[in-house]
């Protein structure tokens, strides 16, 4: 888990870089992993915001917590993209076999809608196929949906309260691999993932609704095998 003073050092220099390349040490365990075989690795990553804003402009630091927020009319990340505005933290650690997790807490305030907080971005893969693997999107319904895409719901009630997301991934290279996600250390979706690919993991709001989107992390670790 980051430090604040390790934080405030990081900082200066998001501030002085569009996007700046930021070290996390190994977190602590939330809780004991499902299989004594995973352990937690040190991992660094990447801040992507809107290209024309600084990074305090959509993101903080504070007792321990990342808050990222974005704006419906905020810019891409990169100058001409069509993708939606963001701001997120994009892990470094790219794989293409092998067993990887995505760990932590999210707390999303009420009204929230349209955001994808965790994902696992194919960043190297075949023409024609999806860019992720996994998208876990906010809806304003039912107290705050967490769902996977648009339709399969993984939890509800969500507003206004911390619960821990786990992402577990055990990628084949050349074949499929299988994806899990636990909530609040409850076992909710298993599927197939897209097939072979380099990937990473991501979280943050990568907006695809309206309004403001915000989400706030803590604890965070990354597992491997």
């Amino acid at each position: 888990m980051e430090t604040p003073a390790l934080h405030t050092r990081r900082s200066v220099l998001a501030l002085a870089l569009a996007t700046p390349l930021i070290v996390a040490p190994a977190a602590q365990a939330l809780a004991q992993p499902p299989s004594a075989q995973w352990v937690s690795a040190p991992y660094t990553y990447t801040m992507q915001k809107p290209y024309n804003l600084a990074l305090s402009a959509r993101y903080k630091f504070e007792g321990g917590v990342h808050t990222m927020w974005v704006y419906d009319y905020d810019q891409p990340h990169t100058q001409g993209s069509p993708t939606d505005p963001r701001t997120e933290m994009r892990f470094n650690q790219e794989y293409s076999s092998g067993s990887r997790a995505w760990e932590g807490e999210i707390y999303i305030p009420s009204g929230v809608s349209g955001p994808t907080v965790v994902q696992i971005l194919r960043g190297s893969r075949p023409d024609g196929t999806r860019a992720t693997d996994v998208m876990l999107n906010v809806a304003n319904i039912n107290g705050g949906s967490l769902r996977k895409d648009s339709d399969q719901v993984i939890a509800t009630g969500i507003y206004n309260k911390w619960f821990k997301i786990r992402v577990e991934h055990t990628a084949v290279a050349g074949g499929r691999g299988t994806v899990k996600v636990y909530y609040n250390g409850a076992l909710k979706l298993t599927h197939a993932d897209e097939g072979p690919a380099t990937r990473y993991f991501k979280n943050g709001v990568y907006h695809h609704g309206s309004g403001r989107a915000e989400a706030r992390f803590r604890n965070i670790t990354y597992w491997r095998q």
